[in-house]
């Protein structure tokens, strides 16, 4: 069983990110905003904008003219210019911000550090491209612990299917710890360094309307699910649902982030 490049099973579909990971965007964008200090008036960069969550969120702060964002997928880097025509959105890699020294007053990173081919690159990136004293600040899933949903899949995924413990994003996911996110920060030759957690929700319809994303290949957990055999994935599924409760209606799961806040 192989799978692809974690970050290239993002770029399928961004309705299918917007209904698995992008539900959790606006709690998630609020909470990282909050510690970033982000302030009115302030020009600020979205690193792996994806279809705009984030973005969005700080357009509602600084104003849309104010905020330009990256993605290396272009249709997530479309979706995200149909929201915020006023925003400069470009499709760039992390690695090779397309921007000169000092242009922002802040550089943020949702859920992507850990994607980036080279974080030590990317994250020195975002920091070449803010001035001095600007905000540079980042967050990636507690998989191993918080983030409820990835969890209960890849516990499932270990009961069912034995390679799982190949695909299972807390052990192939760099930087998803608080001591490793902020070694990166320090590592980079970010200052005044601080870190810690932030929480986000979800809601859902019922178990179907949480499940249906997985069999479509988006993510790293998509791509395991799409890759097995049809009644594997139904063992599968019946294990994730059987994880948390069985839910029959409406129900809303917590994930928590770490985040890491330095300055140029």
């Amino acid at each position: 069983m192989s799978y692809p490049d974690g970050a290239a099973t993002f770029r399928a579909s961004a309705d299918m990110y917007g209904r698995f990971v992008g539900r959790y965007a606006a709690s998630l964008s609020a909470a990282l905003i909050q510690v970033a200090g982000i302030e009115a008036g302030n020009r600020l960069l979205d690193v792996g904008c994806g279809p705009g969550g984030l973005a969005s969120a700080l357009a509602d702060v600084v104003g849309a003219e104010n905020v330009s964002a990256v993605d290396p997928s272009k249709p997530f880097a479309e979706m995200c210019r149909e929201q915020l025509p006023s925003a400069d959105v470009r499709v760039a890699v992390a690695e090779e911000l397309p921007f000169p020294d000092d242009s922002f007053d802040g550089a943020l990173s949702q859920l992507v550090v850990n994607f980036m081919n080279d974080a030590e690159r990317g994250v020195g990136e975002m920091k070449r491209v803010v001035r001095p004293g600007g905000t540079v600040a980042a967050c990636t899933w507690d998989y191993a612990g918080e983030m409820t949903m990835l969890r209960a899949y890849w516990d499932a995924a270990h009961e069912v299917a034995p390679e799982a413990a190949q695909a299972d994003e807390a052990a192939t996911m760099r930087y998803s710890n608080l001591a490793e996110l902020t070694e990166l920060w320090r590592k980079v030759g970010l200052d005044d360094v601080e870190g810690g957690e932030l929480w986000a929700s979800a809601g859902y319809e019922d178990f179907d309307d949480l499940w249906m994303p997985f069999p479509s290949g988006i993510g790293p957990a998509g791509a395991f699910c799409a890759a097995l055999e049809p009644d594997r994935q139904e063992a599968l599924r019946t294990a994730f649902a059987r994880r948390l409760g069985d839910p029959s209606g409406p129900f809303e799961l917590r994930a928590r982030a770490w985040y890491a806040v330095g300055r140029a």
